[in-house]
């Protein structure tokens, strides 16, 4: 939606004085060991998601359950029990 020159300088005068008005709360602060598990468990729930693009393109390309678990440091079976359902709806 176009908007005028002015309306945007409008909007950023708002938000500007939002943030000078901002008084922070109790609830908005958090120890940074919450913070740092937060983080991590986001991290890794990247990192399930990436490797699980990566064994649908390694099936995709034929590569065998045996290669794909040894490459994940855990068995052909347990690669596939853990991953089988989810490449066969893809």
């Amino acid at each position: 939606m176009p908007r005028s020159i002015q309306e945007i300088l409008d909007q950023a005068d708002e938000l500007a004085q939002q943030f000078e008005d901002y008084e922070p709360s109790d609830e908005d602060e958090r120890p940074v060991e919450v913070y740092m598990l937060q983080r991590a468990a986001l991290t890794r729930a990247q990192s399930e998601r990436q490797i699980l693009d990566a064994v649908v393109a390694a099936r995709s390309a034929g590569i065998p359950w045996a290669k794909i678990g040894s490459l994940l440091g855990t068995s052909a079976q347990a690669a596939q029990q853990r991953y089988g359902a989810i490449v066969e709806q893809v």
